[in-house]
């Protein structure tokens, strides 16, 4: 995705320049600096995303992201950024519940800087403020030298001076369809056609496949609309999700790449997964390096991918759901959806755009969320067992069997690093040492040794000192005594 950067100052292009290089990977197709009376904004942008340099001239607008229904958005508009400045312009800053796509914006308004992020929180960025002053980014490591303390901009707000932050949309449970599972399984599958062909409106495009039913569901839809897809895999020697991502795109007919690792390869890339990521989380990191690697791989074939993110929350594909009660399966469903930004999401992000990729995710269409969050509990955990049932009824003829019936696996399990890593941090640290460094000075508890490892990584790149409040946590990680 692209990266921006701004303050709400004029003159200050040393300090955006400076922030604008800590990001450039975000970049490799172009940068902009625009200073303004009471502003400075920049910007960098990918090969998969051309038309984002700053644009509009009576309110400039510096985006990250894709603004599918760009033309509805105003009459007349010949681009994206032109038709949200239009927008923003004639209907205020309530044009932002329109927007279809994933996004985080700063429009220079009349009375200071306009940010803005999308519902889900597709598009990260981070803001801080010192003395009336508002620095904002794509990433945490552009406003380290702003001497402010840095926060997450809050997914589905806008924040504008006067009024602050103000929430203009949220995730919620919608009420239950009335529908048949046939028809429900046929209009699942129409939105989710609709929602990758956006997304494949704006040039080359190829697929992220672990093998599992989320990404082999966007490959399929993906190789239907275009002759030829290009996609992605990744494991350990003998890893499942190197077998089934084979199986797939043998039986779609994609143009298949896969890299093999090693347990050597992933502990000396952590250094950079980690730096990009900025994270320490356990299941995160572990789920990233591979996500890192196979992002490298895509890279130097596709200037973007489909990614399956969001099948999981929204069709109940992870196993402790099983032990809900189904009147209770919505709101947790809805509770672990607006969860993503900051895990998922994040790794989806930094693990493309450290190598100049675009990843998009289809299953997080607003048109799939809204029809998807009001499927009855029983069509998405069939007899309690079968988890995503739904979602394997709209996809049925269009994936092997083996694939429609394949257990969820997460992406480090399927990719083979199970215990790989947690082994070799139970190696370098000793129990003495967890103990004494697994609280950290600002109350976080690291929960294994595997997370003290990448701490210490964290803490030599980023310092000791950061609040952390903005670092995701996966919810219902292991514990270790």
């Amino acid at each position: 995705m692209a990266g921006i950067v701004g303050v709400s100052e004029p003159d200050q292009r040393d300090w955006v320049e400076s922030a604008l290089h800590t990001i450039d990977h975000r970049g490799g197709a172009g940068q902009a600096i625009r200073p303004l009376d009471d502003a400075t904004l920049g910007q960098v942008w990918p090969p998969a995303q051309e038309q984002f340099a700053i644009g509009a001239d009576q309110h400039p607008v510096a985006l990250d992201g894709e603004i599918h229904n760009w033309t509805e958005l105003s009459a007349g508009a010949t681009c994206p950024l032109e038709a949200v400045e239009a927008a923003y312009r004639e209907s205020g800053p309530k044009f932002v519940g329109d927007v279809d796509g994933p996004f985080a914006l700063a429009i220079a308004g009349p009375e200071g800087i306009f940010l803005a992020r999308d519902t889900v929180g597709k598009s990260p960025l981070y803001y801080g403020r010192t003395n009336g002053t508002i620095y904002f980014a794509s990433e945490v490591k552009a406003l380290l030298g702003s001497d402010t303390e840095i926060s997450e901009f809050p997914p589905g707000h806008y924040y504008e001076p006067g009024a602050g932050f103000v929430r203009y949309a949220r995730i919620e449970t919608q009420p239950t369809l009335d529908m048949t599972a046939e028809d429900t399984a046929t209009e699942l599958r129409s939105r989710l056609v609709a929602s990758v062909q956006k997304r494949m409106e704006s040039g080359e495009v190829g697929a992220w496949l672990s093998g599992g039913l989320d990404s082999a569901t966007m490959t399929a839809l993906a190789r239907r609309q275009q002759p030829t897809l290009e996609t992605f895999s990744i494991g350990v020697e003998g890893a499942p999700d190197l077998h089934y991502a084979r199986m797939v795109a043998h039986f779609v007919g994609s143009r298949h790449h896969e890299r093999i690792c090693t347990l050597e390869e992933m502990v000396n890339v952590l250094p950079h997964v980690i730096y990009h990521l900025e994270s320490f989380d356990a299941l995160l990191v572990r789920s990233s390096i591979m996500n890192f690697l196979v992002g490298e791989l895509a890279s130097k074939h596709v200037p973007a991918v489909l990614s399956g993110e969001g099948g999981d929350e929204l069709f109940a594909g992870y196993a402790y759901l099983k032990a809900l009660e189904p009147s209770d399966l919505p709101d947790e469903l809805v509770n672990i959806t607006c969860r993503l930004h900051n895990t998922a999401l994040q790794r989806v992000d930094r693990c493309s755009s450290s190598h100049g990729l675009v990843a998009r995710t289809g299953f997080l269409d607003r048109d799939v969320m809204d029809f998807a969050l009001g499927i009855p509990p029983a069509m998405k955990l069939y007899d309690n067992e079968v988890e995503k049932w739904v979602l394997r009824q709209a996809m049925a003829g269009l994936l092997p069997d083996e694939i429609l019936n394949r257990a969820k696996s997460k992406f480090w399990e399927g990719a083979g690093v199970g215990e790989l890593l947690a082994g070799h941090a139970e190696e370098a640290i000793s129990d003495a040492e967890f103990a004494a460094e697994r609280t950290l000075s600002d109350g976080v508890t690291l929960n294994t040794k595997e997370e003290l490892f990448y701490y210490r990584i964290f803490r030599d790149q980023f310092g000791a000192e950061l609040d952390l409040s903005w670092v995701g946590r996966t919810k219902g990680a292991p514990v270790q005594n």
